[in-house]
């Protein structure tokens, strides 16, 4: 069974092309930058939800504000090697103040096998990158949307 995700990934054009993203959280991602930054998305059931609805759900769990009112359009769906695949949105977010946040939380056993439990932020830390930094920062299975992105910004009129 294919487990989906919808992410919203802003972008905005001055002076050079940036995205917003975030550094996961938690204590496996604690010590790791390059390919530890994903676009603010989760799993949903495409059953019971749309893909943009689920997006923006996320976006605010995760991030502790609403997602920008503004225009989205559907990027693409990117696979990930295990299977899981990511539709993400994008919208033009030179408007969007990044700041403010209240980053979600989840819990796991932590340390391993102690039997106790801990509560970590889903993210720590996001923010505006340029589209290179970002495609490093990303992990593996979402650089594709920024390779799409970059592409649809290079058809724009302008």
């Amino acid at each position: 069974m294919v487990v989906w995700s919808a992410g919203l990934l802003l972008y905005r054009l001055a002076p050079e092309p940036e995205v917003f993203i975030a550094r996961m959280g938690g204590p496996f991602w604690a010590k790791k930058d390059a390919g530890a930054w994903s676009i603010p998305k989760g799993e949903y059931d495409p059953e019971t939800e749309g893909a943009l609805d689920a997006a923006r759900r996320e976006f605010h769990e995760e991030l502790g504000v609403e997602a920008p009112e503004v225009p989205w359009a559907e990027l693409g769906t990117f696979p990930y090697s295990s299977g899981k695949k990511v539709v993400v949105f994008t919208g033009d977010g030179a408007g969007f103040t990044a700041s403010g946040f209240t980053f979600g939380t989840f819990e796991m056993e932590w340390p391993p096998r102690s039997g106790r439990t801990a509560s970590f932020p889903e993210v720590d830390r996001a923010e505006w990158m340029d589209l290179d930094a970002a495609r490093d920062a990303l992990v593996k299975g979402q650089r594709p949307a920024i390779d799409a992105l970059a592409s649809a910004l290079e058809a724009l009129p302008g």
